[in-house]
């Protein structure tokens, strides 16, 4: 899971609904890009970069609590 996207997004005060509408995703490709099961595109990275204002670099961070994905990345 990207836990500081996670942690923004809660920050903001918003739902992973809204970020997603937002975004002009739907919800599951966002939880998908949440919880990193999926990438997600530059664009949408720069959108989240500019809504949370955090560097993407921070919020695409993957946290340990997922152990077997890590092969997987």
């Amino acid at each position: 899971m990207r836990e500081n996207l996670k942690k923004a997004r809660k920050a903001a005060g918003m739902t992973q609904q809204q970020v997603a509408d937002r975004l002009g995703i739907n919800l599951r490709h966002y939880q998908k890009i949440e919880y990193a099961e999926v990438g997600g595109s530059f664009e949408v990275w720069d959108a989240l970069e500019d809504m949370l204002g955090i560097h993407q670099r921070k919020l695409r961070e993957i946290s340990n609590n997922r152990p077997f994905l890590k092969g997987n990345l």
